[in-house]
């Protein structure tokens, strides 16, 4: 009887937390709406500022029998890094903060503090928008040239291969010898060509 009460408390105070989680605002991610004559930021995974966003379009009085089908939007890294490809989301909102429109934009090859000039197809605005904000959704590096996914993922962290419990350091092209029973063996770990 007791484990049953000790169970259906639990449930109760998981269901608590869940509710709680899922009532957090948009607000909480950072990512504020700025009004239309600003720039809106977009922020990377670590929260620093990645891109800048500013509309080009102006005429943005839409409705919902008439919504607006598309924008247009320079784009800006503001990231110390190149992006081979960057997308993400535009969102309008009116003037009591309820979302009206929301639309996807992307471009390729952006260098750091270059900007592109973009569309979102398939918007539909259907108010007059106060405030907008975007928010990156995909933010995939340049890798410099002879340089693979792997390679660039594997040079920051220390590798280390562990043998029974037995922890050793791995250093790219550098033999490594290990005891294995009574015999020693030489292992080099290298990049695949």
């Amino acid at each position: 009887m007791r484990i049953g009460m000790v169970a259906i408390c639990g449930l109760v105070l998981s269901l608590c937390i869940l509710s709680v989680s899922a009532q957090q605002s948009v607000q909480s991610t950072g990512v504020q709406p700025v009004a239309l004559t600003q720039a809106a930021v977009a922020l990377d995974g670590s929260g620093t500022p990645a891109l800048e966003g500013t509309l080009r379009t102006t005429a943005l009085q839409g409705a919902p029998d008439t919504p607006v089908t598309n924008i247009r939007l320079v784009i800006r890294n503001v990231a110390s890094l190149p992006y081979s490809y960057v997308s993400g989301l535009v969102t309008f909102y009116d003037g009591s903060g309820v979302r009206c429109g929301e639309g996807i934009f992307k471009a390729d090859e952006l260098l750091a503090n270059e900007s592109v000039e973009t569309d979102t197809p398939g918007i539909r605005i259907r108010c007059a928008p106060t405030s907008w904000r975007i928010v990156a959704t995909k933010l995939l590096p340049r890798l410099s040239p002879g340089l693979t996914g792997v390679e660039t993922a594997a040079r920051p962290s220390k590798l280390v291969i562990s043998v029974d419990g037995e922890e050793h350091p791995i250093q790219l092209d550098r033999p490594m010898v290990l005891n294995l029973g009574e015999r020693q063996r030489t292992i080099i770990v290298r990049l695949s060509p």
